[in-house]
């Protein structure tokens, strides 16, 4: 049902919102999900901290489409849940700032992988792979470390217990950058090997 519009009212606190939710371009139904970011957005309280009730029935599953749940046109919903404070806003721009650094890290890598695999495929003349794995490897080990940096600055940031939004971002951004920092180790090692491949046909042929 593409274009599919429903508005409903949600109850949060002393205020009521009517919120109005316009189907998705390709006719998926509207989830929980949709009217969960369509509150933060109206309310400033964030997915993760809100609880939705309608009919007495708690709204658990985001995924699930609203008809599911007997959500329809003029229906009427309540929300709890708190806003993050401004203090907890601020951590989050800062690891939302960090998290920037590390996309732009990982499109460098990106790079050098593709410039990597395009050496193992033969697009460069025999005689100046070895000078470009150097280079490619010298790349790998400056992006490990700004991996590194990035990593000890997460590290650095101390986020209160009641900073729940804090705490799973920071989390899940450490993950981030330990994958990428288990990719430039596994980057240099086909770089190495690459290389040692290199080196010993050379030294065959000179013999």
């Amino acid at each position: 049902m593409s274009g599919q519009t429903i508005t409903v009212t949600v109850t949060y606190g002393s205020t009521k919102h009517s919120i109005t939710l316009t189907g998705h371009d390709d006719g998926t139904a509207l989830t929980v999900k949709d009217l969960s970011n369509a509150l933060t957005k109206a309310t400033g309280v964030p997915s993760a901290s809100q609880k939705l009730i309608c009919k007495g029935k708690s709204l658990k599953e985001m995924e699930e489409s609203l008809s599911t749940y007997g959500i329809k046109e003029g229906c009427k919903l309540m929300m709890i849940g708190k806003r993050n404070s401004p203090e907890e806003e601020a951590e989050l721009k800062k690891l939302k700032d960090i998290e920037k650094s590390v996309e732009q890290m990982a499109k460098k890598l990106e790079k050098v992988d593709g410039e990597l695999t395009g050496l193992k495929n033969g697009f460069l003349a025999k005689n100046l792979q070895a000078e470009a794995l150097s280079k490619l490897d010298h790349r790998v080990k400056i992006a490990a470390e700004q991996f590194m940096k990035l990593l000890e600055q997460i590290d650095s940031m101390s986020v209160p217990e009641g900073f729940s939004d804090c705490r799973m971002k920071k989390r899940g951004l450490v993950k981030m950058v330990q994958d990428f920092l288990a990719k430039c180790d596994k980057i240099e090692a086909c770089i190495s090997d690459h290389l040692s491949k290199i080196q010993s046909k050379n030294l065959a042929l000179a013999d």
